[in-house]
């Protein structure tokens, strides 16, 4: 049975608010909140620290460039 994760094209976006002191708190945090949530290595594709906090645009490779796509596979039947 194929999994809604295996049907993710490229990536998983995320788009969250962090409270933090500065723009450098903002990163450490983002970065920290991909490990807390179990996603391994992420990529911070926007950061905007506005004086409270920052506003994050975090993405999550499941498929790189050049990756096999296991949505292109036929499913095995049991």
């Amino acid at each position: 049975m194929t999994t809604a994760m295996e049907r993710v094209m490229d990536a998983i976006d995320i788009e969250t608010y962090l409270v933090c002191n500065d723009a450098n708190e903002g990163k450490k945090l983002a970065l920290q909140l991909g490990q807390e949530m179990n996603l391994g290595e992420i990529d911070i594709m926007y950061q905007e620290f506005d004086g409270y906090g920052v506003r994050l645009r975090l993405r999550k490779y499941i498929y790189k460039p050049g990756t096999m796509y296991k949505y292109l596979t036929p499913e095995e039947k049991a």
